[in-house]
């Protein structure tokens, strides 16, 4: 049985104008299914606006449902309640395109990642410091740094801090919703690297979102492609990358820069 399972996933909102709603819909996710094991990295690539980033939210029980369920490891997320999906969440946890604007700039890297190392085992005070050093080293961080600010670090770094966060209660599975876009290219290659390496030492489980193709296909296994909020092909990463049968990946894929 697959870790998390994806069923007929709907989010439909009203079109709504000046009088009110018009009884049209904007089917943002529009009966997705899917399956994602355990240890593998799962691709989902798609242009803006087509429903990636809103399932996302979905699965994190931060987006409700219009219709489908959401199944991780055998327990259906969309009927606990409120309080129940705030102690599981612990498994799953999320590394956001801006980590500038998910970090909390008043609070130090100590704190923030102290807080979300206590979510799963509580710290005592003097833990705290090691916890923390150990935690920043994992992710190619001098921990010398810990009593700094968000906005003391470079793009990469914060990025580096926001996936450390996510890793820190141990989750089964982690959303990554285009956490290189903002990035340069050099920094980009070192945090997929890192992320790649995580998934392998933790055994995490991966949904990495990206518009770009050839991203997705670095770090992947798997690859699903979504369309006006539709899984239009799915497959290997590289019969995906090289053989694409529907006319939409095919765009995707040309318009990838090349080097002639």
């Amino acid at each position: 049985m697959a870790y998390l399972e994806i069923e007929h996933a709907c989010v439909h909102y009203p079109v709504r104008n000046t009088w009110g709603t018009t009884g049209e819909l904007v089917r943002a996710v529009d009966d997705v299914c899917l399956s994602l094991e355990k240890g593998r990295i799962l691709g989902l690539v798609g242009e803006s606006g087509c429903g990636k980033s809103t399932l996302s939210r979905a699965i994190m029980q931060l987006q409700p449902l219009t219709g489908g369920r959401i199944v991780l490891n055998g327990t259906d997320l969309s009927t606990l309640p409120g309080r129940e999906i705030r102690r599981r969440r612990t498994d799953f946890q999320m590394v956001f395109q801006d980590p500038y604007a998910s970090l909390n700039p008043r609070m130090s890297i100590l704190s923030t990642l102290a807080e979300a190392l206590s979510t799963r085992t509580p710290l005592r005070k003097s833990e705290r410091e090691e916890a923390v050093a150990e935690l920043m080293n994992r992710v190619g961080l001098s921990p010398e740094h810990m009593y700094k600010y968000p906005h003391e670090f470079s793009g990469g770094q914060r990025q580096r801090i926001a996936i450390a966060r996510a890793i820190a209660p141990q989750p089964a599975l982690l959303l990554a919703d285009e956490p290189v876009s903002a990035l340069d290219v050099s920094i980009q290659s070192q945090i997929l690297n890192l992320l790649t390496d995580l998934t392998k030492e933790m055994g995490i489980s991966m949904i990495f979102i990206s518009h770009d193709l050839s991203v997705v296909h670095y770090i992947a296994d798997d690859i699903a492609v979504m369309q006006r909020g539709k899984i239009v092909e799915y497959g290997t990463a590289d019969a995906i990358f090289h053989t694409p049968q529907h006319p939409y990946t095919q765009n995707l894929l040309a318009s990838v820069p090349r080097l002639n």
